[in-house]
């Protein structure tokens, strides 16, 4: 019986039989498969001389329950499949010979020869091209259309039951998906997208989306790169890839066991694309040490590094910050205050530098009163969230200082130099409503929904695109790099005079005297 090019053209499924699936394989179209029934009933002992048991397996096996669920694959003798190679000389290889000459190489485990369509099915006679077919009516068994299928028998689903778990897994795989908890970010969820289609529909199918439709054309590169993959490996890669997800230990367990080894003064955690550093001393309502300050630099440098795309600034307790802890500078060092002065003044000019330099989007929420340098440094954040009851001062001439953080160049030009003046020199504390009014805020929120508030928007904030919010904020700010530098170098080194000055050591010495009457 002649087999039509159609029916040879339609698409073939691969599958293993029985126990003997390691050493088995063969191509299966729609409505052919009796037609192979009866061309190896007309072959010598029904094809088991050529086949051993594979050739009764192949006889008697009815693949028509599988037709739906196995990959699918084709190829014309016009257009042979891509791993069939013609070279120039004879391959030393083991090779599949066919009436048009082409060759597959014989993978490792494969020992019996597999059934070809659009050829003899060939023994071992025939893996020298050079050599004729011993057996003649073996040509009466000749097809038109060159199929060749070859695959490591490990990576076949031998039975419906396998397949059927598979598929199980790949539904399971795809709720699990479901409940991630973090946006494992565009390229992950690009891959997610193409294992996916490519194992729901097999090999992209679709036009090319144009170029300015930018996110289909993304889908569909991704889909598309996936080639020829059978669905099945699809479906697993993607089972696999979902696994990983999942197994990965989340940002916020990682962090916050860091946070304890590393950090005694503050907080530092990392969730939903945000790192947060909270001031962790609520019981001296933050205030500031020498450890805290080098924690801080420390936090910032690796919220820096890391993939959060936005940083946050929050204090723990009633108090967002009380400023500088003034113990500072009452535990003079043996070398004299000199040496402790020039050594604060150091440390002064790389933290304020760490939050001129920070590449990313910088966020305060004041959770409570501000006081000193954590209200001169909120010129330097993008923006700045207050609760109704937070209040901001800086009491500067109070204990003969003089201002820093850049404020008395940000200052002026946020909110005037009549009003920056009021706060900067004569020590005027502002309300959250009146911090709003002059620009040092953005947004003020009331007290009793001032966390869950400012959170949600924070966290829709964390989910646009990370470079986009980072190159912005340069661009608004790196016109303005070098001269906050001049002056926080400016700053400091007027700072490190007034420390020196008698003026500066009695009003110290006078507020803890005020401080032990109380």
């Amino acid at each position: 019986m002649a087999v039509s090019r159609e029916c040879t053209q339609t698409a073939s499924s691969v599958a293993a039989v029985g126990i003997r699936a390691c050493r088995m394989a063969w191509l299966h179209a729609s409505n052919l498969w009796p037609e192979v029934q009866e061309k190896l009933a007309d072959l010598p002992c029904s094809g088991e001389n050529l086949f051993g048991d594979m050739g009764r397996d192949l006889k008697n096996h009815d693949l028509k329950n599988h037709h739906e669920t196995l990959p699918q694959l084709s190829a014309s003798a016009s257009d042979p499949p891509s791993s069939i190679k013609k070279p120039s000389r004879p391959s030393s290889r083991r090779s599949f010979y066919t009436q048009q000459k082409y060759y597959l190489p014989l993978p490792p485990g494969f020992a019996r020869p597999i059934l070809l369509l659009g050829a003899a099915p060939i023994n071992r006679e025939l893996l020298d091209p050079s050599r004729p077919p011993s057996r003649p009516q073996l040509r009466e068994f000749d097809w038109r259309v060159v199929q060749a299928l070859c695959f490591p028998a490990l990576q076949l689903h031998t039975t419906s039951s396998v397949m059927q778990v598979s598929q199980e897994e790949f539904e399971k795989a795809k709720e699990q998906l479901k409940s991630l908890k973090e946006d494992p970010g565009n390229e992950v969820k690009l891959k997610l997208y193409g294992l996916f289609k490519q194992a729901s529909q097999g090999p992209c199918n679709v036009p090319k989306p144009g170029m300015l439709d930018f996110v289909n054309k993304a889908k569909w590169d991704a889909w598309n790169s996936l080639g020829s993959l059978s669905k099945d490996n699809a479906r697993q890669a993607y089972i696999d890839l979902v696994s990983s997800l999942v197994s990965m230990k989340s940002p916020k367990e990682k962090t916050a066991s860091d946070s304890k080894s590393k950090y005694q003064t503050l907080e530092v955690i990392t969730q939903d694309n945000i790192t947060k550093i909270m001031l962790n001393r609520p019981q001296k309502k933050n205030a500031i040490t020498t450890q805290m300050y080098n924690e801080i630099m420390q936090a910032l440098e690796e919220a820096g590094k890391d993939d959060s795309v936005i940083t946050v600034f929050t204090g723990s307790g009633d108090y967002y910050c009380s400023g500088n802890d003034l113990n500072n500078f009452m535990n003079i060092p043996p070398s004299g205050k000199e040496k402790m002065a020039e050594d604060s003044a150091v440390m002064l000019e790389k933290f304020v530098s760490h939050f001129i330099n920070f590449p990313k989007p910088l966020i305060a929420v004041v959770n409570g009163p501000a006081v000193g340098i954590s209200v001169t440094l909120l010129g330097l954040f993008d923006i700045v969230y207050a609760t109704e009851r937070a209040t901001f001062q800086t009491p500067f001439s109070q204990l003969a200082q003089s201002p820093e953080g850049c404020s008395s160049f940000l200052f002026p030009r946020i909110m005037g130099f009549a009003k920056a003046n009021e706060i900067l020199i004569f020590n005027k504390v502002l309300t959250a409503v009146e911090a709003c009014d002059r620009g040092l805020v953005t947004e003020v929120f009331p007290d009793t929904t001032f966390q869950k508030e400012v959170w949600a928007r924070l966290k829709n904030y964390a989910k646009l695109p990370k470079n986009s919010l980072a190159f912005s904020k340069q661009l608004i700010r790196g016109m303005d790099k070098e001269k906050l530098h001049i002056v926080n170098t400016q700053e400091c080194k007027l700072l490190k005079e007034r420390w020196l000055s008698d003026e500066c050591m009695n009003a110290i010495i006078d507020f803890f005297q005020k401080k032990s009457k109380l």
